[in-house]
Protein backbone atom coordinates (compact mmCIF):
# COMPACT_ATOMS: atom_id res chain seq x y z
CA UNK A 1 0.00 0.00 0.00
CA UNK A 2 3.05 2.47 1.01
CA UNK A 3 4.81 1.62 -2.56
CA UNK A 4 1.34 2.28 -4.41
CA UNK A 5 0.93 5.47 -2.49
CA UNK A 6 4.77 6.73 -3.50
CA UNK A 7 4.11 5.75 -6.95
CA UNK A 8 1.05 7.63 -7.00
CA UNK A 9 2.49 10.91 -5.15
CA UNK A 10 5.82 10.57 -8.13
CA UNK A 11 2.76 10.52 -10.95
CA UNK A 12 1.38 13.55 -9.50
CA UNK A 13 4.44 15.37 -8.75
CA UNK A 14 5.19 14.41 -12.66
CA UNK A 15 1.69 15.90 -13.79
CA UNK A 16 2.39 18.97 -11.85
CA UNK A 17 5.63 19.18 -13.05
CA UNK A 18 4.68 19.01 -16.80
CA UNK A 19 1.66 21.41 -15.94
CA UNK A 20 3.98 24.08 -14.89
CA UNK A 21 6.51 23.53 -17.86
CA UNK A 22 3.53 23.74 -20.41
CA UNK A 23 2.37 27.05 -18.49
CA UNK A 24 5.64 28.31 -18.87
CA UNK A 25 6.25 27.75 -22.74
CA UNK A 26 2.55 29.05 -22.85
CA UNK A 27 3.42 32.54 -21.34
CA UNK A 28 7.22 33.24 -22.54
CA UNK A 29 7.25 31.81 -26.27
CA UNK A 30 5.22 31.32 -28.98
CA UNK A 31 4.28 27.35 -29.62
CA UNK A 32 0.99 25.27 -29.55
CA UNK A 33 1.09 25.68 -25.33
CA UNK A 34 0.52 29.76 -26.13
CA UNK A 35 -2.41 28.64 -29.29
CA UNK A 36 -4.55 25.88 -26.89
CA UNK A 37 -4.47 28.86 -23.99
CA UNK A 38 -5.96 31.68 -26.53
CA UNK A 39 -8.38 29.43 -27.98
CA UNK A 40 -9.07 28.26 -24.03
CA UNK A 41 -9.74 32.19 -23.19
CA UNK A 42 -11.32 32.61 -26.52
CA UNK A 43 -14.15 30.19 -26.00
CA UNK A 44 -14.71 31.61 -22.25
CA UNK A 45 -14.65 35.39 -23.30
CA UNK A 46 -17.73 33.82 -26.17
CA UNK A 47 -19.44 31.92 -23.85
CA UNK A 48 -19.40 34.94 -21.14
CA UNK A 49 -20.90 37.41 -24.09
CA UNK A 50 -23.68 34.93 -25.49
CA UNK A 51 -24.65 34.73 -21.71
CA UNK A 52 -25.08 38.34 -21.68
CA UNK A 53 -26.79 39.27 -24.47
CA UNK A 54 -29.63 36.23 -24.01
CA UNK A 55 -29.52 35.69 -20.30
CA UNK A 56 -29.07 39.40 -18.95
CA UNK A 57 -30.18 41.45 -22.02
CA UNK A 58 -32.70 39.08 -24.05
CA UNK A 59 -34.12 37.21 -20.37
CA UNK A 60 -34.65 34.38 -22.69
CA UNK A 61 -35.69 31.32 -20.35
CA UNK A 62 -33.22 28.73 -21.35
CA UNK A 63 -30.32 31.14 -21.75
CA UNK A 64 -27.46 28.41 -21.39
CA UNK A 65 -28.10 27.52 -24.91
CA UNK A 66 -26.12 30.43 -25.99
CA UNK A 67 -23.08 30.29 -24.20
CA UNK A 68 -22.95 26.24 -24.81
CA UNK A 69 -23.33 26.79 -28.24
CA UNK A 70 -20.52 29.79 -28.46
CA UNK A 71 -17.61 27.34 -26.43
CA UNK A 72 -18.44 24.28 -28.88
CA UNK A 73 -17.66 27.07 -31.80
CA UNK A 74 -14.21 28.41 -30.90
CA UNK A 75 -12.10 25.41 -32.47
CA UNK A 76 -9.18 25.21 -34.07
CA UNK A 77 -9.64 27.36 -37.63
CA UNK A 78 -12.33 29.71 -38.70
CA UNK A 79 -13.34 27.69 -41.53
CA UNK A 80 -13.48 24.84 -39.37
CA UNK A 81 -16.15 27.39 -37.13
CA UNK A 82 -18.31 27.94 -40.09
CA UNK A 83 -18.84 24.35 -41.01
CA UNK A 84 -19.38 23.59 -37.39
CA UNK A 85 -21.58 26.01 -36.86
CA UNK A 86 -23.93 25.17 -39.94
CA UNK A 87 -23.96 21.59 -38.62
CA UNK A 88 -24.69 22.39 -35.04
CA UNK A 89 -27.37 25.14 -36.11
CA UNK A 90 -28.79 21.95 -38.43
CA UNK A 91 -28.58 19.64 -35.87
CA UNK A 92 -30.20 21.61 -32.78
CA UNK A 93 -33.19 22.44 -35.06
CA UNK A 94 -33.94 19.06 -35.91
CA UNK A 95 -33.56 18.48 -32.02
CA UNK A 96 -35.40 20.92 -30.71
CA UNK A 97 -38.55 20.35 -32.98
CA UNK A 98 -38.83 16.85 -32.27
CA UNK A 99 -38.15 17.20 -28.75
CA UNK A 100 -41.08 19.42 -28.79
CA UNK A 101 -43.10 17.60 -30.76
CA UNK A 102 -42.13 14.37 -28.73
CA UNK A 103 -43.52 16.75 -25.50
CA UNK A 104 -46.88 17.80 -27.50
CA UNK A 105 -47.58 13.93 -27.99
CA UNK A 106 -46.92 12.69 -24.90
CA UNK A 107 -49.22 15.47 -23.03
CA UNK A 108 -45.28 16.80 -21.58
CA UNK A 109 -44.29 13.57 -20.52
CA UNK A 110 -40.33 13.52 -19.90
CA UNK A 111 -39.91 9.89 -19.61
CA UNK A 112 -42.60 9.66 -22.78
CA UNK A 113 -40.85 12.12 -24.98
CA UNK A 114 -37.11 10.85 -23.89
CA UNK A 115 -38.66 7.55 -24.94
CA UNK A 116 -40.03 8.96 -28.88
CA UNK A 117 -36.78 11.30 -29.16
CA UNK A 118 -33.40 9.76 -27.81
CA UNK A 119 -33.54 6.48 -29.96
CA UNK A 120 -34.10 8.81 -32.84
CA UNK A 121 -31.75 11.65 -32.20
CA UNK A 122 -28.36 9.53 -31.15
CA UNK A 123 -28.83 7.41 -34.54
CA UNK A 124 -29.11 10.83 -36.43
CA UNK A 125 -26.52 12.34 -34.37
CA UNK A 126 -24.28 9.30 -36.10
CA UNK A 127 -24.70 10.79 -39.75
CA UNK A 128 -21.41 11.62 -41.44
CA UNK A 129 -22.77 15.02 -42.96
CA UNK A 130 -23.10 16.28 -38.83
CA UNK A 131 -20.14 15.42 -38.21
CA UNK A 132 -18.56 15.33 -34.95
CA UNK A 133 -21.89 18.16 -34.13
CA UNK A 134 -24.30 15.31 -34.47
CA UNK A 135 -24.29 14.63 -30.86
CA UNK A 136 -25.74 18.14 -30.22
CA UNK A 137 -28.74 17.12 -31.54
CA UNK A 138 -29.78 14.70 -29.02
CA UNK A 139 -28.15 17.10 -26.07
CA UNK A 140 -30.19 20.29 -27.19
CA UNK A 141 -33.64 17.51 -27.21
CA UNK A 142 -32.47 16.58 -23.14
CA UNK A 143 -32.30 20.16 -22.44
CA UNK A 144 -35.89 21.21 -24.11
CA UNK A 145 -37.30 18.03 -22.59
CA UNK A 146 -35.90 18.43 -19.03
CA UNK A 147 -37.29 22.26 -19.44
CA UNK A 148 -40.71 20.83 -20.04
CA UNK A 149 -42.04 23.41 -22.31
CA UNK A 150 -42.94 22.89 -26.11
CA UNK A 151 -44.79 25.63 -27.59
CA UNK A 152 -43.80 27.56 -30.52
CA UNK A 153 -42.73 30.37 -28.47
CA UNK A 154 -40.53 28.27 -26.57
CA UNK A 155 -38.92 26.44 -29.33
CA UNK A 156 -38.59 29.76 -31.46
CA UNK A 157 -36.25 30.72 -28.18
CA UNK A 158 -34.50 27.74 -28.19
CA UNK A 159 -33.59 28.00 -32.01
CA UNK A 160 -32.50 32.03 -31.13
CA UNK A 161 -30.69 31.01 -28.73
CA UNK A 162 -28.74 28.85 -30.33
CA UNK A 163 -27.84 31.48 -33.60
CA UNK A 164 -27.13 33.94 -31.25
CA UNK A 165 -24.06 31.25 -29.63
CA UNK A 166 -23.15 30.50 -32.87
CA UNK A 167 -22.67 33.83 -33.96
CA UNK A 168 -20.84 34.74 -31.24
CA UNK A 169 -18.63 31.84 -31.02
CA UNK A 170 -17.21 32.27 -35.06
CA UNK A 171 -17.32 35.73 -34.44
CA UNK A 172 -14.73 35.99 -31.34
CA UNK A 173 -13.16 32.90 -33.14
CA UNK A 174 -12.61 35.04 -36.45
CA UNK A 175 -11.61 38.39 -35.51
CA UNK A 176 -10.03 37.88 -32.08
CA UNK A 177 -6.52 36.72 -32.70
CA UNK A 178 -7.93 33.97 -35.17
CA UNK A 179 -6.00 30.70 -35.77
CA UNK A 180 -3.42 30.08 -38.29
CA UNK A 181 -1.08 26.93 -38.30
CA UNK A 182 1.66 28.49 -40.19
CA UNK A 183 4.51 26.75 -37.43
CA UNK A 184 3.84 23.47 -37.51
CA UNK A 185 4.88 23.43 -41.22
CA UNK A 186 8.20 25.02 -40.33
CA UNK A 187 8.43 22.73 -37.47
CA UNK A 188 8.19 19.48 -39.35
CA UNK A 189 10.20 20.47 -42.16
CA UNK A 190 12.80 21.15 -39.87
CA UNK A 191 12.45 18.06 -38.18
CA UNK A 192 12.03 15.98 -41.37
CA UNK A 193 15.50 17.68 -42.69
CA UNK A 194 17.17 17.20 -39.21
CA UNK A 195 16.15 13.80 -38.47
CA UNK A 196 17.40 12.64 -41.97
CA UNK A 197 20.92 14.29 -41.24
CA UNK A 198 21.39 12.94 -38.04
CA UNK A 199 20.10 9.46 -39.72
CA UNK A 200 22.87 9.79 -42.26
CA UNK A 201 25.39 11.83 -39.64
CA UNK A 202 25.17 8.37 -37.93
CA UNK A 203 25.26 6.06 -40.75
CA UNK A 204 28.30 7.25 -41.66
CA UNK A 205 30.10 6.86 -38.51
CA UNK A 206 28.87 3.49 -38.13
CA UNK A 207 29.96 1.63 -41.18
CA UNK A 208 33.98 3.61 -40.46
CA UNK A 209 33.89 1.22 -37.52
CA UNK A 210 35.05 -1.87 -36.76
CA UNK A 211 31.86 -3.72 -36.88
CA UNK A 212 30.63 -1.43 -39.56
CA UNK A 213 26.76 -3.44 -39.93
CA UNK A 214 26.48 -4.01 -36.52
CA UNK A 215 23.95 -1.02 -36.18
CA UNK A 216 22.26 -1.24 -39.43
CA UNK A 217 18.66 -2.48 -37.96
CA UNK A 218 18.36 0.19 -35.94
CA UNK A 219 19.02 3.29 -39.16
CA UNK A 220 16.63 1.31 -40.96
CA UNK A 221 13.79 1.57 -38.13
CA UNK A 222 14.59 5.07 -37.57
CA UNK A 223 14.18 5.19 -41.74
CA UNK A 224 11.09 4.04 -41.51
CA UNK A 225 9.89 6.20 -38.73
CA UNK A 226 10.63 9.31 -40.88
CA UNK A 227 7.31 8.42 -42.33
CA UNK A 228 5.87 9.06 -39.45
CA UNK A 229 7.04 12.49 -39.92
CA UNK A 230 6.40 13.10 -43.68
CA UNK A 231 2.65 12.07 -42.18
CA UNK A 232 2.86 15.11 -39.44
CA UNK A 233 4.16 17.11 -42.38
CA UNK A 234 1.39 16.11 -44.55
CA UNK A 235 -1.42 17.15 -41.28
CA UNK A 236 0.45 20.08 -40.23
CA UNK A 237 -0.13 21.27 -44.50
CA UNK A 238 -3.75 20.26 -44.00
CA UNK A 239 -3.99 22.39 -41.09
CA UNK A 240 -2.36 25.33 -42.54
CA UNK A 241 -4.55 25.45 -45.57
CA UNK A 242 -7.97 25.25 -43.29
CA UNK A 243 -6.58 27.85 -41.30
CA UNK A 244 -6.21 30.53 -44.02
CA UNK A 245 -9.57 29.93 -45.56
CA UNK A 246 -12.29 32.80 -44.86
CA UNK A 247 -9.54 33.88 -41.83
CA UNK A 248 -9.38 37.64 -41.81
CA UNK A 249 -5.62 37.35 -40.37
CA UNK A 250 -3.68 37.95 -43.62
CA UNK A 251 -5.74 41.09 -44.45
CA UNK A 252 -5.52 42.22 -40.68
CA UNK A 253 -1.39 41.32 -40.57
CA UNK A 254 0.86 41.34 -43.77
CA UNK A 255 4.15 40.37 -41.91
CA UNK A 256 2.70 36.60 -41.67
CA UNK A 257 5.80 34.57 -42.93
CA UNK A 258 3.53 31.69 -45.29
CA UNK A 259 5.34 28.11 -45.23
CA UNK A 260 7.41 26.77 -48.47
CA UNK A 261 5.40 25.60 -51.14
CA UNK A 262 3.82 21.96 -51.21
CA UNK A 263 6.80 20.79 -53.39
CA UNK A 264 9.13 21.25 -50.35
CA UNK A 265 7.07 18.48 -48.39
CA UNK A 266 6.98 15.67 -51.27
CA UNK A 267 10.66 16.59 -51.95
CA UNK A 268 11.49 15.71 -48.59
CA UNK A 269 9.11 12.50 -48.32
CA UNK A 270 10.91 11.46 -51.17
CA UNK A 271 14.16 11.96 -49.27
CA UNK A 272 13.30 9.96 -46.55
CA UNK A 273 11.92 7.37 -49.24
CA UNK A 274 15.49 6.83 -50.11
CA UNK A 275 16.81 6.79 -46.46
CA UNK A 276 14.34 3.86 -46.04
CA UNK A 277 15.74 1.85 -49.26
CA UNK A 278 19.65 2.53 -48.58
CA UNK A 279 18.95 1.37 -44.86
CA UNK A 280 17.12 -1.71 -46.09
CA UNK A 281 19.54 -2.39 -47.89
CA UNK A 282 22.35 -1.87 -45.40
CA UNK A 283 19.86 -3.86 -42.58
CA UNK A 284 19.89 -7.09 -45.30
CA UNK A 285 23.56 -7.32 -45.59
CA UNK A 286 24.01 -7.29 -41.63
CA UNK A 287 21.54 -10.30 -41.50
CA UNK A 288 23.25 -13.38 -40.80
CA UNK A 289 20.77 -15.10 -41.97
CA UNK A 290 20.57 -13.34 -45.40
CA UNK A 291 22.56 -14.73 -48.86
CA UNK A 292 23.77 -11.10 -49.62
CA UNK A 293 27.26 -11.10 -49.59
CA UNK A 294 28.78 -7.79 -47.93
CA UNK A 295 30.62 -5.21 -49.63
CA UNK A 296 34.14 -4.48 -48.49
CA UNK A 297 35.07 -2.60 -45.89
CA UNK A 298 36.79 -0.03 -48.07
CA UNK A 299 33.50 0.53 -50.30
CA UNK A 300 31.91 0.99 -47.32
CA UNK A 301 33.94 3.93 -46.15
CA UNK A 302 33.65 5.37 -49.08
CA UNK A 303 29.89 5.24 -49.04
CA UNK A 304 30.14 6.73 -45.62
CA UNK A 305 31.52 9.73 -47.25
CA UNK A 306 28.83 10.31 -49.10
CA UNK A 307 26.24 9.96 -46.62
CA UNK A 308 28.42 12.21 -43.89
CA UNK A 309 28.78 14.88 -46.70
CA UNK A 310 24.93 14.38 -47.60
CA UNK A 311 24.52 14.72 -43.78
CA UNK A 312 25.57 18.37 -43.69
CA UNK A 313 23.38 19.03 -46.53
CA UNK A 314 20.26 17.75 -44.65
CA UNK A 315 20.97 19.22 -41.26
CA UNK A 316 21.54 22.85 -42.95
CA UNK A 317 18.61 22.68 -44.39
CA UNK A 318 17.06 22.38 -40.95
CA UNK A 319 18.81 25.30 -39.92
CA UNK A 320 17.60 27.16 -43.07
CA UNK A 321 13.97 26.47 -42.64
CA UNK A 322 14.05 27.00 -38.76
CA UNK A 323 15.76 30.64 -39.76
CA UNK A 324 18.93 30.42 -37.05
CA UNK A 325 22.16 31.67 -37.81
CA UNK A 326 23.40 33.09 -41.58
CA UNK A 327 21.20 31.74 -44.17
CA UNK A 328 23.86 32.62 -46.59
CA UNK A 329 26.77 30.82 -44.94
CA UNK A 330 24.55 28.27 -44.41
CA UNK A 331 23.58 28.17 -47.90
CA UNK A 332 27.26 28.44 -49.04
CA UNK A 333 27.55 25.07 -46.58
CA UNK A 334 25.25 23.24 -48.15
CA UNK A 335 26.69 23.64 -51.44
CA UNK A 336 30.00 22.78 -50.97
CA UNK A 337 29.00 19.61 -48.92
CA UNK A 338 26.23 18.87 -51.77
CA UNK A 339 29.45 19.32 -54.38
CA UNK A 340 31.76 16.72 -52.18
CA UNK A 341 28.96 14.61 -51.64
CA UNK A 342 28.48 14.26 -55.32
CA UNK A 343 32.39 14.01 -55.98
CA UNK A 344 32.60 11.58 -53.78
CA UNK A 345 29.64 9.43 -55.37
CA UNK A 346 30.99 9.73 -59.22
CA UNK A 347 34.17 8.00 -57.46
CA UNK A 348 32.03 5.25 -55.75
CA UNK A 349 30.60 4.39 -58.69
CA UNK A 350 34.02 3.89 -60.65
CA UNK A 351 34.89 1.61 -57.57
CA UNK A 352 32.08 -0.42 -57.18
CA UNK A 353 32.93 -2.23 -60.35
CA UNK A 354 35.98 -3.96 -58.56
CA UNK A 355 33.86 -5.38 -55.79
CA UNK A 356 34.39 -9.28 -55.87
CA UNK A 357 31.44 -11.48 -56.90
CA UNK A 358 27.98 -11.13 -56.21
CA UNK A 359 28.94 -7.66 -53.45
CA UNK A 360 28.77 -5.94 -56.74
CA UNK A 361 24.38 -5.98 -56.24
CA UNK A 362 24.52 -4.64 -52.68
CA UNK A 363 26.96 -1.88 -54.32
CA UNK A 364 25.00 -1.25 -56.98
CA UNK A 365 21.99 -0.49 -54.58
CA UNK A 366 23.28 1.55 -52.39
CA UNK A 367 24.88 3.82 -55.57
CA UNK A 368 21.83 3.89 -57.41
CA UNK A 369 19.40 4.89 -54.09
CA UNK A 370 22.08 7.37 -53.14
CA UNK A 371 22.09 9.01 -56.76
CA UNK A 372 18.88 9.41 -56.57
CA UNK A 373 18.69 10.53 -52.68
CA UNK A 374 21.24 13.46 -54.13
CA UNK A 375 19.13 14.62 -56.62
CA UNK A 376 16.91 15.31 -54.56
CA UNK A 377 18.95 17.34 -52.23
CA UNK A 378 20.34 18.94 -55.37
CA UNK A 379 16.39 19.80 -56.24
CA UNK A 380 15.93 21.27 -53.29
CA UNK A 381 18.66 23.65 -53.86
CA UNK A 382 18.67 27.03 -55.62
CA UNK A 383 22.32 25.92 -57.89
CA UNK A 384 21.58 23.31 -61.08
CA UNK A 385 22.45 20.16 -59.91
CA UNK A 386 25.23 18.67 -61.09
CA UNK A 387 25.76 16.29 -64.45
CA UNK A 388 24.97 12.96 -63.95
CA UNK A 389 21.67 13.18 -61.23
CA UNK A 390 19.01 13.25 -63.09
CA UNK A 391 16.86 15.08 -60.76
CA UNK A 392 13.23 16.25 -60.70
CA UNK A 393 14.11 20.00 -61.21
CA UNK A 394 15.69 18.90 -64.38
CA UNK A 395 12.90 16.91 -65.42
CA UNK A 396 10.38 19.50 -64.90
CA UNK A 397 12.47 22.18 -66.98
Amino acid sequence: MREQCCAAARWLGWELAAVGRTARSAVRHPGPERDTMVQSLKAAAAAIIAWTLTGWWLKAPLALMAPWTAVALVTSTVYRSLRSGAQQFAVIVVGALWASGALAVTGNSTLGAMTITLPFMVLLGNYRRFGSQGIYGATTALFVITYGASTVSDVGHRLLETLIGAAVGVAVNAFVLPPVHLRSVHDNLQAMAGRSGELLAEVAEGLRAEDGLAGAAGWHDRAWRLGQTAQALADARQWTTESLRFNPFRRLRHHVSLPPPAEVDAAWERVGGHLVAITRTLARAANEDTPLPVPSSAYLARWADVAQQAGIVCRADAEIIEGSGRPQALRDQRDAALQEAMSAHRSLTTDFHREDGTAVAVGGELVVETQQLLGELAALSDSPAPAGLHTRKREQR
